[in-house]
């Protein structure tokens, strides 16, 4: 991609820059981190406020009610929403980065035009419905089944690590519909009410304190057929999809969160002395590079993504496999810089955001599931036995 700034995007940036300058002095404060009700409906507003200007979905299809935007101003978007301290998608993520795409990718007219613009106003939230007690890297051993009944599937299973499942109006759950085919086959993907009856919450507490995860119990829940994405059984194709934008775009704001913190961190260690640390000085160092690497490589990926159709490709495996532990030692010289202190203060953000980031070479495919990707599909090596 040509990274030279173009006069349409230095303007769209400067009209970015005077919105948000203009609007975050007027938002709320936001919520304490264990109100959920409260973060669902502060992570709301701010995506009302992002459609009522036209910046929601703006990387999304225009017939997919985005604003079709090229890849450079998507990414202009995040670096500086991200720079002004804006909120992030929050409880809104799943539907805006994982089930929004993939249904604009794989729904029928009927299903987009249901689901996405709720999801880009703010109006509704999504939930993710895929990893089960005995099916997590290996997610095709799920066993939750579904099985037809006139106009709907009968669902009956349980799900784990259910992100935001406590305020989501809506899951994309993964359903075994063919019990007797291959563990890859006989899947598919369904559109789940949370409120439906049958449906089971019970929220899971995290090493750092939070409840954004929680356990789904589905007792003979109805899900109409018209709520299946995709043809029934093809449901691991389309899980793909999902997994790609999880992978290859969802991660993509907080790279600049995490050069944000870089920084901070530098402007740190000169305030304390703790520059002249030549040990410390090439630490610093060695993330920044490894950040700017990864910003470029996220450029790439989504400049690729746009030429395939919107759907990004096996270098988000790249992309997430360098990530997860980039993060990981960029709060471990957080803790070198800011000291240490204890190791269980949940008040400090830093020491939060060390204690998530433990997750990440786990969460959206683990970084062994994601060598496996970059060696039969992007290195071309034999699969596994």
């Amino acid at each position: 991609m040509d990274l030279a700034y173009t006069q349409e995007e230095r303007e769209f940036r400067a009209r970015l820059r005077e919105w948000l300058a203009a609007v975050l002095p007027g938002l709320p404060p936001r919520p304490d981190p264990a109100d959920w009700p409260g973060r669902r409906a502060y992570d709301a507003g701010w995506q009302r406020l992002l459609y009522d200007a036209g910046y929601a979905g703006l990387h999304w299809p225009a017939d997919a009610g985005g604003r079709g935007a090229t890849p450079t101003q998507h990414l202009i978007f995040l670096e500086e929403t991200e720079r002004a301290g804006a909120p992030y998608v929050g409880a809104n993520f799943v539907g805006l980065l994982h089930a929004g795409p993939t249904i604009a990718a794989e729904g029928s007219p009927e299903q987009r035009a249901r689901w996405l613009p709720p999801v880009l106003r703010g109006d509704e939230m999504w939930c993710q419905g895929f990893s089960e007690p005995g099916a997590g890297s290996d997610l095709a051993a799920l066993r939750t089944r579904a099985v037809r009944d006139g106009d709907a599937y009968v669902v009956s299973g349980q799900k784990i690590w259910t992100s935001h499942a406590e305020v989501a109006d809506w899951c994309e759950l993964l359903v075994r519909t063919d019990a007797a085919a291959p563990k890859h086959r006989g899947i598919s993907w369904l559109a789940m009410r949370m409120d439906a009856p049958g449906v089971t919450v019970r929220p899971l507490r995290t090493l750092a304190g939070s409840t954004e995860f929680a356990e789904v119990f589905l007792d003979e829940v109805r899900v109409p057929l018209a709520h299946r994405v995709g043809a029934e059984n093809d449901g691991w194709r389309v899980t793909m999809v999902t997994l790609s934008f999880e992978r290859g775009t969802a991660f993509v704001g907080e790279v600049v969160a995490c050069r944000r913190t870089l920084d901070a961190l530098a402007a740190e260690a000169r305030r304390t002395g703790r520059w002249d640390d030549p040990v410390l000085r090439r630490r610093l160092g060695r993330l920044a590079a490894e950040f700017q690497a990864l910003w470029r490589l996220t450029q790439w990926n989504v400049s690729e993504a746009q030429r395939s159709g919107g759907v990004p490709g096996a270098g988000g495996s790249v992309f997430k496999l360098r990530y997860s532990h980039a993060r990981q030692e960029l709060y471990e010289a957080a803790a070198e810089v800011l000291g240490a202190g204890d190791a269980l203060d949940l008040d400090r953000e830093w020491v939060r955001d060390r204690l998530s980031s433990l997750s990440y070479t786990i969460a959206a495919g683990t970084s062994q599931i994601q060598r496996n990707i970059v060696a039969e599909r992007i290195l071309g090596l034999p699969k596994g036995r």
